[in-house]
């Protein structure tokens, strides 16, 4: 699912428009990035939370030359999952 097709089914479940739908997701991924971008963690319970996680500077290789290559730390965008968003998921692969 893309992002025009995720407009289409909040639209529709939601009963408004696809202007409506789309401002709504665009709020929401806006509203968690700027959370995110201030150090603060964004929770829905039984969905999931996202963070910020930090990754320590590390050596990485480079596959054509095989010479090692260091790679700087950053902060990086993170999500866990729910107990129950886990759960609706491993129910839906165990019907497969």
């Amino acid at each position: 699912m893309n992002k025009s097709e995720l407009i289409d089914q909040v639209a529709k479940d939601a009963g408004i428009t696809k202007k409506q739908a789309s401002d709504a997701l665009d709020s929401f991924t806006n509203s968690v990035v700027s959370t995110l971008k201030k150090g603060d963690t964004v929770t829905l319970v039984g969905f999931g939370t996202f963070s910020v996680a930090q990754r320590s500077a590390r050596n990485g290789r480079n596959p054509q030359t095989g010479t090692i290559v260091k790679i700087k730390a950053a902060k990086v965008p993170k999500f866990k999952p729910g107990k129950g968003f886990k759960d609706i998921v491993a129910s839906s692969k165990a019907k497969k």
